[in-house]
């Protein structure tokens, strides 16, 4: 079983007891929630801040494709939840567009968009493609995503998941970055 598949088993686990103890206490899958640059955003299993967010040509010396840009946005991940929580820079996707855009969208750059396998970080800034949060842990980095050149708007958003596969809440800060 490759590390991602046990990571997500993990969690999956860790949801399940937390499902079973914690009745009424995760969101219902219904709603969303918003903010901006410096925002906390407090989901059921941490807490997000979009800290920064800039567009550039090139970041650590890998260049974006043509047609794109790299978004690199600075986040801060604090674990919220009552046990280690396994995380993954997949976590959090970027969005452009129109809403009723499906193909909008982008996961970080440490990642094969196909297949999913990890693919090395070009900074050691970056936020790992997977780690673990300890409880109230904090970590901060990078998010690096190859997006269309062209827009201006962007936001960055997760999802609660939970052990049964049901999908929770849905979290966005929206942003502005400028051009580097």
């Amino acid at each position: 079983m490759n590390r991602r598949k046990k990571m997500t088993a993990a969690f999956a686990a860790v949801l399940a007891c937390a499902c079973l103890t914690g009745c009424g206490m995760f969101g219902q899958g219904n709603s969303t929630a918003e903010g901006r640059i410096g925002d906390p955003i407090e989901t059921d299993f941490f807490e997000f801040t979009v800290n920064s967010g800039y567009l550039c040509d090139e970041f650590e010396g890998r260049a974006a494709s043509e047609g794109t840009e790299l978004l690199v946005v600075d986040v801060t991940v604090k674990n919220t939840f009552n046990a280690t929580i396994p995380m993954s820079d997949w976590d959090f996707q970027a969005q452009w567009g129109e809403d009723d855009d499906d193909e909008a969208y982008a996961f970080p750059i440490t990642s094969d968009p196909e297949t999913g396998d990890e693919i090395p970080a070009v900074s050691e800034e970056q936020l790992p493609y997977e780690y673990e949060l300890g409880i109230d842990e904090r970590r901060e980095g990078l998010l690096v995503y190859e997006v269309p050149a062209g827009y201006e708007d962007f936001s960055i958003s997760t999802q609660d998941t939970y052990s049964d596969g049901t999908m929770g809440d849905t979290y966005f800060v929206y942003f502005t970055p400028e051009k580097q």
